[in-house]
């Protein structure tokens, strides 16, 4: 199994995994989407809410706001060395003290660890007119995608690797003369993709060609592409879905060598 980094930039990430199969494709993309932990509020209390919104609506809102964090100074409520009670090594404590009129954006939350704090300043939590305020405690856990979809690391999508056939090269190149080259192209005596990510777009010129070429698709090769949604980095959310793959695969051979 090869893996060749295509593209990353931001929260993106786009890769090409070789000598593979598509069972294992679609396993890595649910993990990637569902089991590697994320940081985000479970527990509100609200002491004070005399905005227009409901006291359900702000936790809602404070839940889906995504935090950054390093992840190996966290560990599940669970595997914690409190057992689940709460501490600073597994939870953390996002205050907010707000009055109108104004808004409160996820810039205003106290947090009570100096490396967690939201993705950004500018998400919207509660309008607040003249004499209207909130003050809350917002306690964040760990949990995954499994949990809910706020636990959810990121977006993972993949396709099979393209491969065009050329079969008469002068129809090939009359049929591409509309697509733009930098995704395909007749080249030589042979037709080229230069951009497997981006193929479809082109697609229907192979029907066009009248058969002078076709694009198949390699099953043991495929695109994927990630994009976090977390305060994670998509590398190191790839990279955990493998760890915790493999975590599986090595258990299941464990339980199997008992039979």
């Amino acid at each position: 199994m090869k893996v060749k980094i295509l593209s990353k930039k931001g929260e993106k990430l786009s890769f090409l995994l070789e000598d593979s199969t598509p069972a294992f494709a679609n396993a890595l993309r649910r993990v990637i989407m569902t089991e590697v932990p994320v940081l985000a509020v479970e527990w509100v209390d609200i002491h004070d809410n005399n905005s227009i919104l409901f006291d359900e609506m702000i936790a809602s809102r404070l839940g889906l706001i995504p935090l950054k964090f390093d992840p190996s100074k966290f560990s599940k409520p669970d595997e914690c060395k409190c057992g689940g009670k709460g501490c600073p090594l597994c939870q953390v404590v996002l205050a907010l003290e707000k009055t109108g009129p104004g808004t409160a954006y996820s810039g205003d939350l106290k947090s009570s660890n100096k490396d967690v704090k939201p993705t950004s300043p500018a998400f919207p939590i509660v309008d607040l007119l003249k004499n209207q305020g909130v003050r809350l405690e917002a306690i964040a856990r760990l949990g995954t995608g499994k949990q809910h979809a706020k636990f959810q690391a990121a977006n993972a999508a993949y396709q099979y690797y393209p491969e065009a056939i050329t079969h008469d090269i002068e129809k090939a190149k009359k049929a591409l003369k509309p697509c733009p080259a930098d995704v395909m192209e007749a080249k030589g005596t042979k037709v080229t993709i230069n951009d497997p990510a981006r193929y479809e777009t082109c697609m229907r010129y192979a029907d066009l060609s009248e058969g002078g070429f076709e694009i198949k698709c390699d099953p043991t090769r495929f695109i994927f592409n990630v994009e976090s949604i977390s305060g994670l980095d998509p590398g190191y959310i790839v990279t955990k879905a493998a760890e915790i793959l493999e975590g599986k695969a090595e258990g299941f051979m464990k339980e199997l060598s008992k039979v």
